[in-house]
This record gives structure tokens, C-alpha cells and sequence, in this order.
């Protein structure tokens, strides 16, 4: 769950070279870190994994939309994925040229797509027929042509979590084979459309290569009866190990596997999670600790609101404390447990720690993926802040500050 960028050095955790208790007796707790640093080496690891077939990489902004996150992928040459609006409009305050921006998404609303084409964002990826008969109205009362891939579902069922599978037949993503080459039958009647690409993706954290090198193939042979698709969509997906145990294929593995099966086409990639969830932790306080029914209970300052993933999914995180314990201190089986008034508000169960007491901190690992980016008011909680620790590993600062009790209420009347 370490890597160099997060580790303990002289027994404290640090994030590079910055110890994580100065950030906390400054900004407090909880508090998102992330090092860019760490951002920036695995999305050279994912470039450069997929450099014989040149492929294009488009960081999935859903996975992270932090604008300090964004500007540093966009500034080393990234475009970037979107799957909302909002999301397009969070890349081009960071800088992304509207080119190398992709809208993706199933259910996108009309003011969503006029919105993306009049910022002439580069791809489309259509996944309905009617959304492909709305494109083609907007862009044509724009003057405009948009290049669009249409996402397959190849109902390929991915060895993931069933909450984070999207290829499989019943999915709401995607359109059919037939589908696809009936909406292709009739591009004359859809001139404004550029159909260029096919898009498949069939799901988050993949852990084998079976499925993706299945679902690839069935795109590659559906282009190939589509004259004018010279671009293959591959999605992302690639996994992050959450605990020790976790043994995944690297991205190399996938990229080694699809090489001779893309041969010919224009690659595009949109990894997430493999970009930024080993770049982050989640740094919470100890409230209280009592045992109860046979439990040994940790209270912390942080929540399903701060990170929703063990309550969603189940997932497990790894928790240490910001000093490492040494090799003779006993370790207790602790339950993790927010201040949520849920009882589903655990952040990781059976966790082996030291004794813990009040005012002592724990750092959630591997959450630079899906944690800000899904928190929420509920309770009428105020999210944490988020701190950057600078590509030169030694500067930090505040990339979004704590809400406050007033933020809770700006939008009410």
C-alpha cells in the first residue's frame, strides 16, 4: 500500500519529502493529500506502457476532478475524459485544449451537448441512437462537424465488483453490435456526425485480461465492417491494489496483450483510478475508542461523507497510523467507524493497529480515486479540504479549501 511517494521515513508517514503532521497542524482534519508527483509517474507508467501503439491518453476526470490534479496531467500533455458538462467545464478552467477533451456518458442532456459543442470538445462517444440524432441537430445548427465514436457493449462480463461493471449485456451502457450498424446504415441522413472510432469500456478495476482482450477484439471486428472508423476507444479500467494481497496485471500486461489486436488503429486510453488513487490518503482523527459487543471501536472525524466507497462497494482501504508502529507493540482488531448517524458509516473493519487514544491520526491509503469526488453534505457535514503536495516533492498547499457552515447554505433562499 507504500510506494515511494507514501511511506514512513524516521517513523513518521510522510507524502514525498513533507511529513503529513505538518500539514494536519495547519490545515487539521480530515484533509484529502495527494502527490503529484506520484499523479504525474503513473501516468507516465500508463503513457508509456501503450507508447508502441501511440496511444492517446485521456485521464478520466470523474475518478478525480481536483483542478490542481487536472492542470498537472493537462501540462504534461494529457487530454482529458468527461462524463458531464461540468466536468468539460472543469477541464478548460484547467487548461485542457478543447480538442483533447472527450464527453463520454449515457445519459447526456440536451444543454450538455450543446454546451460541448459549442466549446468544440474534440469526441463524442455516443452510447443511444437518439442522443446521435440530437448531436447531428445541434452541431448542424452550429455550422459544425463532431467526430463521434459509438460505445459497443459487448456483453463481456468483467471479473469486477457487479457495481462497477459496464460491458455486460444488461448494463446501460453501450449499444449493441446490431445497434451500431444500424445507427452506421444510416450515417448520409446524420451529416454532421464524423463517425470515426468505436468505444468500448467494460468496467472499473479489471483484474484479469480475458474479459478486456474479449471485448477489444469484438470492437476491432466491428470496425473493420465500418469503413470510415479508423479509431479504437479501448476505456480504462486498469487496476490499483487496495491491500498487500492484491495481485493485479500491470498496465504493461494490458497493453503487451492488445498490442497486435489494435494494430492499424488510432488507440485512445481513459484511465482514472490507475492515474490517482495511490497518489492520495485521507488523513482522519481519533474522536473516541470503546469496546462494545465483542468490538474494539475506533471513532474518527471522518465519515461516509468523506469517503463513500467501504459503505458502497464494500472496499477495503488500508489504515495506518501517521507514526509507524514498532515491532514489539501489540495490535488490536479495530473497527474504523465515522460519525455518520449510520450504521453504515464504517471505514474499514478489522484493522490491525496499535492502542489508539484520543487526538491521534490514521491515514486511509488508496484514496486519490472515487473519494473527494463522491463526498457529500449529508448530516450537514462540510467537506474536507484538499492538499497538494507539488511535483518537486518538498511545497505543499491547500488545492481547495474546507467548506464552512455558510457554504452549507449559499444556495438557499
Amino acid at each position: 500500500m507504500f510506494n515511494a511517494s507514501i511511506r514512513y521515513h524516521s517513523g513518521q508517514l510522510f507524502c514525498d519529502d513533507v511529513c503529513l503532521a505538518d500539514i494536519i497542524t495547519q490545515v487539521g482534519t480530515p484533509v484529502y493529500i495527494y502527490s503529484l508527483k506520484r499523479v504525474l509517474e503513473n501516468y507516465e507508467t500508463v503513457r508509456s506502457a501503450f507508447s508502441s501503439l501511440n496511444a492517446q491518453v485521456h485521464y478520466s476526470a470523474k475518478a478525480n476532478a481536483n483542478l490542481a490534479i487536472l492542470r498537472a496531467l493537462v501540462n504534461a500533455g494529457c487530454g482529458i475524459d468527461t462524463v458531464s458538462a461540468g466536468e468539460i467545464y472543469r477541464a478548460l478552467k484547467a487548461g485542457a485544449p478543447a480538442e483533447k477533451i472527450l464527453f463520454a456518458g449515457v445519459g447526456k442532456a440536451m444543454s450538455e451537448l450543446y454546451y460541448a459543442v459549442e466549446q468544440d470538445v474534440g469526441w463524442f462517444n455516443v452510447e443511444n441512437v437518439k442522443e446521435a440524432e440530437f448531436l447531428n441537430s445541434i452541431a448542424m445548427t452550429s455550422l459544425k462537424t463532431v467526430r463521434v465514436a459509438l460505445r459497443l457493449n459487448p456483453n463481456v462480463q468483467a471479473s469486477t465488483h457487479p457495481k462497477i461493471a459496464t460491458g455486460h449485456g444488461s448494463a446501460k451502457f453501450g449499444l449493441s453490435a446490431e445497434s451500431i450498424q444500424a445507427l452506421y446504415a444510416r450515417r448520409a441522413q446524420l451529416p454532421a456526425l464524423r463517425f470515426e472510432g468505436i468505444h468500448v469500456h467494460i468496467g472499473s478495476q479489471l483484474h484479469d485480461l480475458e474479459a478486456t482482450v474479449a471485448a477489444v477484439r469484438a470492437a476491432v471486428e466491428l470496425a473493420k465492417t465500418m469503413p470510415t472508423v479508423n479509431t479504437i476507444d479501448i476505456g480504462g479500467g486498469f487496476p490499483v491494489a487496495y491491500s498487500s494481497e492484491d495481485e493485479l496485471p500491470n498496465v504493461r500486461v494490458f497493453a503487451d496483450a492488445l498490442a497486435l489486436i489494435l494494430e492499424g488503429y488510432t488507440v485512445v486510453l481513459e484511465p482514472g483510478r490507475s492515474i490517482v488513487a495511490d497518489a492520495g490518503m485521507l488523513v482522519t482523527r481519533v474522536l473516541y475508542v470503546k469496546d462494545q459487543g465483542g468490538e474494539h471501536l475506533v471513532v474518527v472525524d471522518a465519515g461516509m461523507t468523506d469517503l463513500i466507497r467501504p459503505a458502497l462497494y464494500d472496499a477495503h482501504h488500508a489504515i495506518v497510523p501517521l507514526s509507524q508502529p514498532n515491532d514489539h507493540q501489540a495490535l488490536n482488531l479495530s473497527q474504523i467507524v465515522g460519525p455518520v448517524c449510520e450504521s453504515a458509516d464504517v471505514l474499514g473493519r478489522n484493522i490491525p493497529l496499535p492502542a489508539l487514544t484520543t487526538y491521534d491520526c490514521l491515514a486511509v491509503l488508496t484514496t486519490g480515486a472515487y473519494g473527494m469526488v463522491m463526498a457529500s453534505n449529508y448530516n450537514a457535514r462540510v467537506r474536507p479540504p484538499e492538499v497538494v503536495v507539488e511535483p518537486d516533492g518538498g511545497s505543499w498547499r491547500v488545492a481547495r479549501r474546507r467548506e464552512t457552515w455558510a457554504d452549507l447554505i449559499a444556495l438557499e433562499q
